[in-house]
C-alpha cells in the first residue's frame, strides 16, 4: 500500500506518544489530532496512572485538541492512532465529529472499525468518519507485541522488560 507522506509523518508522531506511554508503564498506544496540517492534540494511554478507564490515547488526544481549539466539535480534524480504536474511542470520534480516522495496527479483540465490529459503517449512527487503516501497521503492531512479550517474560521471572522501543 502506498502511504501518503503526511500520513506516515503523523503516524510517527502517534508512535512517539505510544513510546511515552510505554515509558510510563502503560500499554503503548499513542494518538495525535491534526487540523490543517498541524498537530493540535496529543495523547498516550494513561488509564493505569490516571486511575481512569476512559484515559485511552484517543480520548487524551481528543481532550487536548478540544481544549486547544476551544471547541468539543473537532470538525476538519484527522485522528491518527497506533491501534484500531475500541467502541468507546470510536464513539468519542463520532461525538467529536472527526472527519477522518487513520490507524496503524488492527485490534482483533476490541477493534470497532472493522476487526470485531465496524461502528463507522453502521448507517443508523449519525456521524461517519472516513477510515484509513494499516498506516505503519508493522511498526505499530510490533511495539505492542514487544511490550506484551516483555510483560510475559517479567511474569515468568525471566528478567527486565524489552527496552528497545522505549527510547
Amino acid at each position: 500500500m502506498l502511504i501518503p507522506i503526511s500520513d506516515q509523518a503523523f503516524m510517527e508522531q502517534a508512535l512517539e506518544q505510544a513510546r511515552r506511554a510505554w515509558a510510563s508503564g502503560e500499554v503503548p498506544v499513542g494518538a495525535v489530532v491534526v487540523k490543517d496540517g498541524e498537530i493540535v492534540g496529543r495523547g498516550c494511554n494513561a488509564p493505569i496512572s490516571g486511575h481512569d478507564p476512559s484515559a485511552h490515547a484517543e480520548i487524551q488526544a481528543l481532550r487536548d485538541a478540544a481544549a486547544r481549539l476551544g471547541n468539543y466539535r473537532l470538525t476538519g480534524c484527522t485522528l491518527y492512532v497506533t491501534i484500531e480504536p475500541c467502541a468507546m474511542c470510536a464513539g468519542a470520534v463520532m461525538h467529536a465529529r472527526i472527519g477522518r480516522l487513520v490507524y496503524g495496527a488492527p485490534d482483533p479483540k476490541t477493534g470497532a472499525c472493522g476487526s470485531v465490529i465496524d461502528l463507522f459503517a453502521d448507517k443508523r449512527l449519525n456521524h461517519h468518519a472516513s477510515v484509513t487503516s494499516g498506516v505503519l501497521a508493522r511498526e505499530c503492531g510490533g511495539l505492542l507485541s514487544d511490550f506484551f512479550a516483555g510483560r510475559r517474560r517479567q511474569a515468568a521471572g525471566e528478567g527486565d522488560e524489552v527496552a528497545a522501543h522505549q527510547g
